[in-house]
């Protein structure tokens, strides 16, 4: 299949429409091919914005398959088009109530539509599976019976690229945090790696490769995607912050600092509050890891300046909330940590758990145990919050949290045997659970906080293996490097 360029010009009309919405379209995208069976007058266009969803630039992605439908009502590709923006398969799932109603919209006058091909019926058919009865069957269900509707499609269809690198992105989107031996990411990297060889300027693939291999295990694998990625659609926010995942996998915080600041700018540029945050956060855990303070505070600073963030938005809520935390607990500023207030109610109750659990090590680590064992019990409140609503996923991280803030408030009760059996455990259970990638990691990994543990009781045999644990699954970071000069020296 042939594949083009899509052209860095763009017209009056297409200008004008962007700086109404103060996001313009990136100007080069990389290069896509998905042919359509509406007016070919749209076929341009209608790449765009395939192009445009591959790196997740979502809002002028539904603009440009909108401008398709508006010169072809007839497009019934151009409806998926719009609902797949709805879609936020790798860091806002299930899909909010306001997103599903959209999409199921959209699915409703693809359906409708007569004059289209089977090649886009199968994928009209299978997005509809993801909204249709999201009221009544879990979004689990529906993840799964998207992916299956998709693999049937790749199957029908082995020389169709758009239609395999969509199933990859299914594949790493139902990939379980659970997995150690990352058995979907490596059948979606499977599928992209040939591609990626014969098609090196698509967004998608590199873009889907880093997220295959953005875990311990594979991370390595992913340095030629990251490379690349940026310079396929250099002007998409996102595409030029990614590669950062596989650097801070690596701990190669120089890189993963210049593709933030990169990012960072574009974002900024194009009205992308959510990625420019989401940028800077990645941008303040590098400057930590790499003894910049400075920098990251300045980074914070410029936080604080930013009006009206939107903080029931979960990637604008995370970041804007991690980052100040992660920069009081990873220098240790211990009576600073206990100040630490909660983000705005419209925060989600995972996102509030970082304050919480902030605050609660604050007081852990001042010996103030009463204080700390009020915030634990604040973290189980929204534990039992999360499983109720059936986020398992979030529900276990803030378990982890509050286990944390327990075993170093029985540290400071003088119970050293119970701190170090607690957060045995909570380091066991958070190693054998994947990241999201929406945030570059812990603010301290468990297996770390293990490592300080032991070396505040005097364990040095046991802080050493903490601390060499806690360096395998997150290179490079300075507080395990930190711990472990310390246990060295002090043996």
């Amino acid at each position: 299949m042939r594949l083009f360029l899509i052209p860095v010009f763009l017209s009056t009309t297409f200008l004008l429409a962007q700086e109404e919405h103060n996001h313009p379209v990136p100007e080069k995208l990389g290069a896509v091919s998905f042919p359509t069976s509406c007016n070919p007058e749209t076929q341009r266009e209608f790449d765009r914005a395939v192009a445009l969803l591959h790196s997740f630039t979502y809002k002028p992605a539904e603009e440009a398959f909108g401008r398709v439908v508006e010169h072809d009502s007839h497009c019934a590709i151009a409806h998926w088009g719009i609902a797949m923006t709805h879609f936020h398969q790798l860091w806002d799932l299930p899909p909010s109530p306001a997103d599903t109603s959209i999409a199921q919209t959209e699915i409703g006058q693809a359906e409708m539509l007569e004059e289209t091909s089977d090649r886009e019926r199968g994928f009209i058919h299978a997005l509809s599976l993801i909204f249709k009865d999201a009221s009544t069957v879990p979004y689990s269900t529906r993840a799964l019976n998207y992916e299956n509707a998709m693999r049937s499609l790749a199957e029908a269809n082995p020389k169709d690229v758009e239609i395999q690198v969509f199933y990859a992105l299914a594949l790493i989107s139902n990939a379980s945090p659970s997995d150690k031996e990352h058995r979907r990411q490596k059948q979606a990297a499977d599928l992209l790696e040939p591609l990626y060889r014969e098609f090196p300027d698509h967004p998608g693939i590199p873009h889907y490769l880093i997220h295959a291999y953005d875990n311990q295990e594979l991370a390595a694998r992913g340095l030629a995607a990251a490379r690349v990625y940026a310079g396929v659609a250099p002007s998409a926010p996102h595409a030029l912050h990614m590669p950062s995942h596989i650097f801070t996998r690596l701990g190669l915080w120089d890189d993963s600092i210049a593709s933030n600041i990169a990012a960072r700018g574009a974002a900024h540029q194009q009205g992308d509050t959510g990625e420019e945050l989401h940028a800077m956060d990645y941008l303040v855990y590098a400057y930590l890891q790499s003894g910049r303070d400075q920098e990251a505070a300045r980074v914070i600073q410029q936080l604080t300046a930013m009006p009206n963030l939107s903080m029931g938005d979960f990637k604008i809520g995370y970041a804007a909330t991690a980052m100040p935390v992660r920069y009081i607990i990873e220098r240790q500023q211990w009576s600073e940590a206990e100040k630490i207030v909660n983000p705005p109610d419209a925060a989600q109750p995972h996102v509030l758990a970082i304050a919480v659990w902030a605050r609660g090590l604050g007081f852990a680590r001042m010996g103030q145990v009463e204080g700390a064992d009020k915030e634990s019990e604040t973290l189980r409140q929204i534990e039992g919050r999360l499983r109720a609503s059936g986020n398992g996923y979030w529900a276990t991280q803030v378990n982890i949290l509050q286990r944390e803030v327990t075993a170093w408030s029985a540290q400071a009760a003088h119970k050293p045997d119970q701190a170090a059996a607690i957060l045995r455990g909570a380091a066991d259970d958070e190693d054998g659970i994947e990241k999201l990638p929406v945030t570059p990691g812990p603010v301290i990994p468990a297996r770390e906080q293990l490592g300080e543990l032991f070396l505040e009781q005097g364990d040095l045999a046991s802080a050493s293996k903490a601390f060499e644990t806690a360096l395998v699954h997150a290179p490079g970071r300075r507080g395990a490097l930190r711990g472990a000069a310390q246990a060295a020296l002090s043996h």
